[in-house]
């Protein structure tokens, strides 16, 4: 195990996963994804995690589509795996969840789950280095990186506290603006499969300027609703 008792160590990733796929949804190791869950395959899906090693595949299907996604839709063949870290229950029976990254994957074999959701085995061999926090060892062209925030920003009137971010190492900086800002599904996806860090905060100055000149056509339609 790693240092912490709840941290996971490579060899204890489990190599089979319940599949959630979300369009349009990003998860990154260690970020936060938190997740609205009411659908009944999805509530199991959530419960018999919590049983287990509380893990989830966090992956999109092939084509964009609205909620519900159909049960054979084909899949994209990278995922992230998460853990359950936090829950909550509410009155109207839905479940409050939030995922914390662990480690991207490659789809394999789908297996039978008994649960109405899909589940399968995956690879992590590709990705032993997202356990690694390697936030302050990649160094992001940061100066870019909030420049193309910046004129992002402007162009959609955000309100950013710019001294709030002085202090966030640079994994956490790409990620969190990676998994939150509304980009389309392809675009989460190259972000997802980025190799590196230092890549995924090209990939992401490059989607922000590319927004920037667009103007605020896009919705926030990556919104955590399953």
């Amino acid at each position: 195990m790693g240092d912490s008792p709840f941290q996971l160590d490579f060899d204890d990733l489990p190599r089979v996963l319940p599949l959630f796929p979300l369009s349009g949804v990003l998860m990154l190791p260690r970020g936060e994804l938190p997740l609205n869950v009411f659908e009944p395959r999805y509530l199991n899906m959530v419960l018999d995690s919590l049983g287990e090693e509380r893990m989830v595949g966090i992956l999109q299907p092939a084509r964009s589509a609205a909620d519900p996604i159909a049960d054979d839709a084909r899949l994209l063949s990278t995922g992230c795996a998460g853990r359950i870290t936090a829950f909550q229950e509410t009155s109207d029976r839905r479940l409050l969840v939030t995922l914390t990254g662990v480690c991207r994957f490659r789809l394999g074999q789908e297996v039978d789950s008994g649960g109405g959701y899909r589940r399968a085995v995956v690879d992590y061999s590709d990705y032993k280095a997202d356990m690694i926090d390697d936030g302050r060892v990649q160094a992001v062209d940061r100066q870019s990186l909030l420049r193309a925030l910046k004129t992002y920003g402007a162009a959609r009137s955000m309100q950013v506290e710019w001294n709030s971010l002085d202090g966030v190492d640079d994994e956490v900086l790409v990620h969190q603006l990676a998994m939150g800002l509304p980009f389309a599904p392809n675009d989460k996806q190259a972000l997802l499969e980025a190799p590196d860090l230092i890549e995924r905060g090209r990939i992401l100055t490059a989607l922000l300027d590319m927004a920037a000149l667009q103007g605020d056509d896009e919705s926030d339609d990556a919104g955590t609703r399953h």
